[in-house]
């Protein structure tokens, strides 16, 4: 089976992008597996620090590469938004494919030598067991929270969007695999909509660096947008928030309809049917299917 450096590679090649999906439970591992299988198509399983927690950290890298083992199937574990070396160093010591080290907070010198530092034990960790691992960094500011928001965050706003010349620096700096820029893109979704990408600020970027580009915060994005930012280069499409509201709204109708029913297989089976059917349709839209 290809890497997923090499798929990543594949999708820019055909102008095509990635699922990135997260989850905090096995339920909704199922929903994602399950749409991807019904394409054919790779997908990559998120989990932040929050929801590994909540999981496992051991547990779920056990399970994802148990189910890419058994099915041969291009499902690939990244360990999203981790905020220290710690966390990104626990998660690829057990088995996660790639990590994610947040530091947009932090000044740019600091961030670049904690995301340099997470570069270079994955290399070395790589080396020593044989595996091609990821290291993705955020440049730019695109808010933290994965719900529904009644504006756009506090501090998101064309100053913070990621600057060609910026992203190529940063890069050449710390050596990362995958940048997460900001081009208009918010965690969350704003009731009343998201606003718009900056279409032309994507396809700077990737002419400035020639590096796979992530799209976080896909939630609530346009179809439209998403379409023309990954034919100017976005490999990987992140999508967290959509999924959860899906699963809240199918657990709350199921619910309502059986208050007396007490089985967990049977109260949460819509609501992995409604995270099922939101991927499919993104995974449709990423792949131009």
């Amino acid at each position: 089976m290809k890497t997923l450096r090499e798929y990543i590679k594949e999708a820019g090649e055909k102008g095509i992008a990635i699922g990135h999906f997260n989850i905090s439970n096995i339920e909704a591992l199922h929903g994602i597996y399950n749409a991807a299988k019904k394409l054919n198509v790779p997908v990559i399983i998120g989990v932040s620090e929050g929801e590994e927690e909540f999981i496992g950290r051991d547990e779920v890298a056990t399970l994802v590469k148990m189910i890419r083992e058994r099915d041969n199937y291009p499902v690939f574990l990244n360990a999203d938004h981790h905020y220290s070396f710690e966390s990104v160093k626990a998660a690829l010591d057990s088995g996660y494919d790639a990590a994610i080290i947040d530091a947009v907070k932090l000044p740019l010198d600091e961030n670049i030598a904690l995301t340099k530092k997470c570069v270079e034990y994955a290399k070395e960790l790589g080396e020593k067991e044989g595996r091609d691992i990821l290291i993705e960094a955020e440049l730019g500011f695109i808010g933290q929270s994965s719900k529904l928001l009644d504006a756009i965050p506090e501090g998101v706003s064309e100053a913070t969007m990621t600057k060609p010349e910026d992203a190529k620096y940063f890069i050449e700096q710390t050596g990362i695999s995958l940048l997460a820029p900001s081009v208009g893109n918010i965690h969350g979704m704003v009731t009343g909509g998201n606003p718009r990408l900056d279409i032309g600020r994507v396809k700077a970027i990737k002419e400035a660096t020639g590096t796979p580009l992530v799209l976080h915060g896909g939630s609530g994005i346009a179809d439209e947008d998403f379409t023309a930012a990954i034919k100017e280069g976005i490999d990987i499409v992140h999508i967290n928030t959509e999924i959860r509201v899906a699963y809240k709204e199918a657990l709350e109708k199921y619910l309502k309809e059986n208050p007396k029913e007490v089985a967990p297989y049977k109260i949460l089976k819509p609501a992995v049917e409604a995270i099922e059917q939101v991927v499919y349709n993104r995974l449709k839209l990423f792949n131009n299917l």
